[in-house]
């Protein structure tokens, strides 16, 4: 289970993005980065910023620590900024948190660049997720005592939005020409591109996928399809289907030019 706290005073909004992500304080004297539930792409960023940042962890991929962050009435009543401030109150309950990295720095592939095949891991990871969102406008990269770090995974698993067919959605090309790390990935060579997609797709098993899935709160996956009356449990299963499925594809990903 992912660790909950409360969080205990609200410290900045992060205005970047168009989620409105806010640095908060809890109650472990943690800071944290928090997503929250009220902002406009809802439940299913939190679900695919679990699902990926925990699959990508199990893959060798850093990713900060997540925590479930309870925001509570008194929270947002205490905010003065007015936007915020409806934001909390209708993120009452719990959202999700990402370890503060204090001093960390975009990655921009100048000052400091990424060893080949960690780029490569997170190539992959964005791959087989289908996350479009680490380009070079958007690269959601940290560079932390001087590694690198991935974040900012509420764009990927984009099936969930439409849970289109399984064998399409699996075998759907995702042109990753402007992927931010994709000529590094290239350098680590073809050859060792093959075994690292091999090492890969070994450790993306369903006891692996049921892992990660555990981890996400049933509240967070109810609502994504409570018209319905969802069920938790066949939720979870949809994702290991679709992830499994997109594993055991061509799975033909790596960059052009990889030699």
């Amino acid at each position: 289970m992912l660790q909950e706290v409360k969080g205990t005073q609200y410290l900045t909004a992060l205005r970047e993005g168009g989620s409105l992500p806010g640095i908060v304080e809890a109650d472990d004297d943690g800071t944290y980065v928090v997503k929250f539930r009220g902002a406009g792409q809802g439940s299913a960023a939190l679900v695919a910023e679990i699902v990926v940042g925990e699959l990508g962890r199990r893959l060798g991929v850093r990713v900060p620590d997540l925590v479930l962050l309870d925001v509570g009435g008194k929270l947002a009543r205490s905010e003065p900024d007015q936007e915020v401030r409806q934001l909390l109150l209708a993120s009452t309950g719990r959202n999700l948190g990402m370890d503060f990295l204090p001093g960390s720095v975009d990655y921009d592939g100048i000052k400091w660049r990424a060893p080949a095949e960690e780029a490569a891991r997170i190539y992959w990871l964005d791959a087989l997720t289908a996350n479009v969102d680490r380009t070079w406008s958007n690269p959601n990269l940290l560079v932390w005592h001087r590694k690198l770090w991935a974040i900012d995974h509420g764009a990927a698993l984009v099936f969930q939005h439409s849970w289109p067919a399984v064998d399409g959605w699996a075998n759907r090309d995702y042109g990753l020409g402007s992927h931010v790390l994709s000529s590094q990935a290239a350098d680590l060579g073809a050859r060792a591109l093959k075994e690292l997609d091999a090492e890969l797709a070994e450790l993306v098993t369903a006891a692996r996928l049921e892992e990660v899935l555990a981890l996400v709160p049933d509240d967070f996956l109810l609502a994504l399809d409570s018209a319905n009356g969802a069920d938790a449990a066949a939720l979870r299963g949809r994702y290991c289907e679709y992830l499994l499925a997109r594993c055991a594809g061509e799975r033909d990903w790596w960059p052009e030019g990889a030699a």
